[in-house]
């Protein structure tokens, strides 16, 4: 599909408009249309097995639980408070809202998402309940509309895998990380060759997975952007859920969900 990124992404762009609309109308959806995830809305028992808890999902309003991803990118990301917090592909605000505690009055969240529904719905829900400390910005995380050397942590849950430039979001990610910062990323990556039957299906890429990348190609783009003390760990578990992904099940058997970690160097960075 690399001959056509921008009909892949406007097809990507598309689906996750559609879902917005569908979940703000309370709607049942399923999958692959709707990407990763549950099959209704709002779905807490699939986040659970992403491996969110009680305490985060009754954090967070139901309207932004979508019942999407593939891990919790926030249990990996040790985050601080006061630090300013980048979430990739922040959807509906679900995870920028869990950040967002964590953070504190002195620290900030920003979510950034290519869909304008996506965010939409984001800083109503941020509106209606009065959270001052995150913010959500129009983008595309190949061309980050945040500042260089602005961010301490970037999170993402199953985004960059959507991406037709995974390299440039990567690059992006370096730039926008201060000196120290880090990266916590839950993704779907290909644990063996992807088959042409998932390479060559648009739905399969909008459900994130044809889109995935192996781990040399993961540790490549990480390198090639400057991270160090690069930490990529495959969640076998995970295919539990994957096989609900597409109807056959055998996607389970390419792709699982993996934590991603790493660290832009700085004169006092230590792995």
């Amino acid at each position: 599909m690399s001959c056509c990124n921008s009909q892949v992404k406007e097809s990507v762009k598309g689906c996750y408009g559609q879902l917005a609309a569908e979940t703000s109308n309370k709607k049942d959806f399923g999958n692959p249309l709707s990407c990763c995830g549950a099959t209704s809305f709002p779905q807490k028992d699939y986040n659970k097995q992403l491996g969110y808890t009680d305490e985060e999902l009754n954090s967070v309003p139901d309207e932004a639980i979508l019942g999407l991803g593939c891990g919790n990118p926030n249990a990996i990301a040790q985050i601080k408070e006061g630090q300013t917090v980048l979430d990739l592909g922040s959807g509906a605000g679900f995870d920028c809202f869990i950040a967002r505690r964590k953070v504190g009055e002195t620290g900030r969240v920003i979510g950034v998402d290519m869909t304008q529904d996506m965010i939409d719905k984001a800083r109503k829900i941020a509106e209606k309940n009065g959270y001052t400390n995150v913010e959500f910005r129009h983008g595309e995380i190949e061309s980050l509309p945040v500042e260089d050397n602005s961010i301490d942590m970037i999170i993402s849950n199953c985004v960059v895998n959507l991406s037709p430039a995974k390299d440039k979001v990567y690059k992006e990610a370096f730039r926008v990380l201060r000196s120290g910062g880090k990266i916590a990323i839950s993704d779907v990556i290909a644990t063996s060759p992807l088959p042409d039957w998932i390479k060559n299906d648009q739905e399969l890429y909008n459900g994130c997975m044809a889109g995935a990348s192996t781990l040399d190609e993961l540790n490549g783009f990480l390198n090639d952007a400057g991270f160090k003390c690069i930490d990529i760990k495959v969640n076998d578990n995970s295919r539990q859920f994957i096989k609900g992904w597409e109807p056959t099940g055998e996607v389970q058997n390419f792709v699982a969900s993996a934590t991603i970690q790493a660290i832009k160097p700085s004169e006092k960075c230590c792995c």
